[in-house]
C-alpha cells in the first residue's frame, strides 16, 4: 500500500551531504510507488518554540511561520525522514528548532509512525551520530504511535558533494525502497 513520506532536509548548505542522503531515500521511495514530499529548511522562517503550550489546548502554534505548514504536512505524513548534518555531535539547530515547533501535533491525531534519521558529519567514529538520535528519539518517544525506523549514517564527508561514493547513499536508496 502506498505511502505518503515526507523528507525534511535541514541543512542550509547547497548540495549538502546530508541533502545528497535525503534524495537518494526519496528516489528509493518513488520507485517502491510511495509518495513523497521533500521539505528543505533553507530558506524558511522558523522561530523558537516559546513554551507557552498555547497549542497543547487549541492544538495550533501562536507564532505565524513556515513552520507552521512544516508541522501540518508532518503530521499528516505516514512516513518520516529527517536528514541533518551532525553538529558537535548533535542534529543541526534547524531541526532541532522545528522538532520542538511541532509540539501542536503531540495532541492532535497525527499519522506517522515511521521515522528515518539520515545524517552526514565529518567525524566517521561509530558514535559520532550517538547524540543525533537520542535528541530525535527524545522527540519520537512523546508520540506513542511512532518509532525510530532506521538511522542512514555517512561519516567522513565535510565538502559539498564528497558523499558521491559513499555506501550510505546506497544504505539511504534501499531504506526509501522497503518502506512497507
Amino acid at each position: 500500500m502506498p505511502k505518503n513520506v515526507v523528507i525534511v532536509t535541514s541543512s542550509l548548505r547547497k548540495n549538502s551531504n546530508s541533502d545528497a542522503l535525503a534524495q537518494a531515500f526519496a528516489r528509493g521511495a518513488r520507485e517502491a510507488g510511495h509518495t513523497v514530499e521533500m521539505i528543505s529548511l533553507k530558506g524558511k522562517s522558523i522561530s523558537f518554540c516559546q513554551g507557552c503550550l498555547a497549542c497543547q489546548r487549541t492544538g495550533h502554534c501562536v507564532i505565524s511561520d513556515d513552520a507552521v505548514a512544516i508541522a501540518e504536512t508532518i503530521g499528516h505524513a505516514d512516513v518520516i525522514a529527517f536528514a541533518s548534518p551532525v553538529y558537535y555531535y548533535g542534529l543541526s539547530g534547524q531541526l532541532k528548532t522545528l522538532l520542538d515547533r511541532c509540539n501542536p501535533l503531540y495532541t492532535r491525531d497525527y499519522t506517522f509512525c515511521s521515522v528515518y534519521l539520515l545524517a552526514s558529519a565529518a567525524e566517521n567514529e561509530p558514535n559520532t551520530v550517538e547524540g543525533s538520535v537520542h535528541g530525535l528519539k527524545g522527540w519520537i518517544d512523546c508520540f506513542e504511535k511512532a518509532s525510530l525506523a532506521g538511522v542512514i549514517f555517512a561519516g567522513g564527508v565535510t565538502a559539498s558533494g564528497e558523499i558521491a561514493r559513499h555506501p550510505a547513499l546506497e544504505q539511504a536508496y534501499e531504506a526509501g525502497k522497503a518502506i512497507g
